[in-house]
């Protein structure tokens, strides 16, 4: 601390002196470089913006159905493929597209905002039909115990009645009296 509090001497203002313009000079390049001023050129094959949405909304269910299994139980499937098939694109024509966008901030954020908007309309939709068939699985579970309980109460009525007929018939007969 008290090196701090002494004054400088000559020599270390001249020092300081001399790091002050290089100093500036490396601020400026640091706030130079930061400021993105790379747009690049829009592509030949650009994929329009609905499109991309779409694209990128079937990309992101596909990266995350890789490690679900399938109707076949197989895991770690690359659906990529299938996803540039059925959108009859390749992966050098997304990947321009996808830079070209990058490049412009506020139309990929627009992009990827009406992306997850539909992810999450689409997700609300199959949870509501989920609930729905989980709802009606249940009621036709508790239907079917039902019937099985008046079926199984009718045939216990059904069996006393028989065990009181045979009492019955057992109590009017004579048995024989063998002593």
């Amino acid at each position: 601390m008290v090196f701090l509090m002494t004054p400088l001497k000559g020599k270390e203002l001249l020092l300081i002196d001399k790091m002050r313009p290089i100093s500036y000079f490396f601020l400026f390049m640091f706030f130079a470089s930061c400021t993105s001023n790379t747009i690049f050129k829009k592509p030949k094959d650009l994929i329009p913006k609905d499109t991309m949405s779409l694209l990128l909304q079937e990309m992101m269910i596909s990266s995350s159905a890789k490690f679900i299994k399938n109707k076949n139980n197989q895991k770690n499937i690359n659906y990529m493929p299938f996803v540039y098939e059925n959108f009859k694109i390749d992966s050098t024509r997304f990947e321009s597209s996808n830079y070209y966008y990058m490049s412009k901030i506020d139309v990929y954020q627009e992009i990827l905002e009406n992306a997850q908007n539909a992810i999450t309309s689409r997700q609300e939709v199959l949870t509501n039909k989920k609930t729905v068939l989980d709802a009606i699985k249940k009621d036709s579970i508790q239907d079917n115990l039902n019937k099985l309980k008046r079926a199984d109460s009718l045939k216990i009525i059904k069996n006393l009645k028989a065990l009181e007929n045979a009492d019955k018939v057992l109590d009017n007969r004579e048995l024989p009296y063998y002593f």
